[in-house]
């Protein structure tokens, strides 16, 4: 965990300009929440392929940093497979647009971590729940996007956790996901990215829709979270 330079502002600022308004369940609506979640952390940029062969076509290349603290990028792994080549591939979550997207990696160059821990965001009920080992360990009331700009739903995952300095917006701390505004296609220069973060200098009614995407939790909450949850954690928002 680093502490947030000045592109960090693109990010909360998005989610600043708050209206004052009013896929994938969480295991109590009945989905699953695995026990452990595989990692990938990689030692070095990666390119992307659409399918686990070294001929098939690059998508896009993932760098071995993230751009806004500088933490080794960690992508949770859907599955492996080995090639004709013998290359043993990894399929993994990728960040940015469009949500959801996945792809085949080498896994030469990458070290395999596991994480026990799951967030789950009830967009319905806006309500975030924390999961470690497949158990339900805290549950937090939330602000989440107003129906303007809505708070997008599917599966994410952590990229980044960042220590805001004091007096920026939307501290103490900022857990900045892999998902995207799907209103919001850049702001003030950033790509629209969505976090989980504090209501330093932005307030919001707890339990209301009132964002413009990200969720906003009280000090105590993401205070707690940020001291736990790491880069390559899955994130899944759904609602109700």
């Amino acid at each position: 965990m680093r502490r947030s330079p000045l592109a960090i502002l693109r990010l909360i600022a998005a989610c600043a300009l708050a209206a004052s308004a009013g896929a994938f369940p969480a295991a109590a609506a009945g989905a699953r929440v695995q026990r452990t979640q595989r990692l990938a952390l990689l030692l070095s940029g990666h390119a992307v392929h659409g399918a686990p062969r070294a001929g098939s076509p690059v998508l896009l290349a993932v760098a071995a940093h993230r751009p806004i603290t500088g933490e080794p990028t960690r992508l949770p792994v859907l599955g492996r497979s080995t090639g004709a080549e013998g290359i043993a591939w990894l399929h993994v979550m990728l960040p940015g647009r469009p949500n959801g997207s996945s792809g085949w990696i080498a896994q030469n160059g990458t070290l395999a971590l596991t994480t026990p821990w799951h967030l789950t965001v009830d967009l319905k009920a806006r309500l975030v729940r924390v999961y470690r080992d497949g158990r339900l360990a805290k549950s937090f009331r939330a602000v989440v996007g107003n129906p303007a700009t809505p708070t997008p739903t599917g599966s994410f995952f952590v990229e980044e956790t960042l220590k805001m300095y004091a007096g920026e917006l939307g501290g103490p701390f900022a857990l900045a996901l892999s998902a995207r505004s799907d209103v919001l296609q850049e702001f003030e220069g950033g790509p629209g990215q969505i976090a989980m973060h504090g209501r330093d200098g932005l307030g919001g009614t707890l339990g209301q829709a009132e964002s413009h995407g990200c969720m906003r939790v009280s000090t105590a909450s993401i205070d707690w979270l940020a001291a736990r949850i790491g880069p390559g954690t899955p994130a899944t928002i759904y609602s109700g």
